[in-house]
């Protein structure tokens, strides 16, 4: 049996909103075996959502378990700062406005 590599910080920080529990097994580094018998047992970190017979969790719950969060704060900051300069966009450019109706 193979085990899935660890996540990196980075691909913690890709994951989606509610990551599957394989990921979340992943990001934790621990195997599909420990992490379902963790869920079963109530003693997984985190909460586990279910829904039908697939589990999710939080990815926020996970960050910060991981100690993420402000990593991927750090990374949130770091991308809109360097996004003023992206082609087509003006710098301090007026956002457009819906238009008003009157009736």
């Amino acid at each position: 049996m193979t085990t899935a590599a660890p996540l990196t910080p980075a691909q913690v920080a890709c994951l989606p909103a509610m990551p599957s529990a394989l990921e979340a097994f992943a990001a934790l580094n621990i195997g599909e075996t420990l992490g379902y018998q963790l869920i079963r047992d109530g003693e997984f970190p985190i909460e586990v959502v279910r829904f039908g017979r697939a589990f999710r969790v939080r990815k926020a719950e996970l960050l910060a378990y991981l100690g993420l969060a402000e990593f991927v704060a750090a990374e949130v900051q770091s991308a809109a700062a360097t996004n003023d300069d992206a082609p087509g966009v003006q710098p301090g450019a007026p956002t457009e406005q819906p238009a008003t109706t009157s009736k």
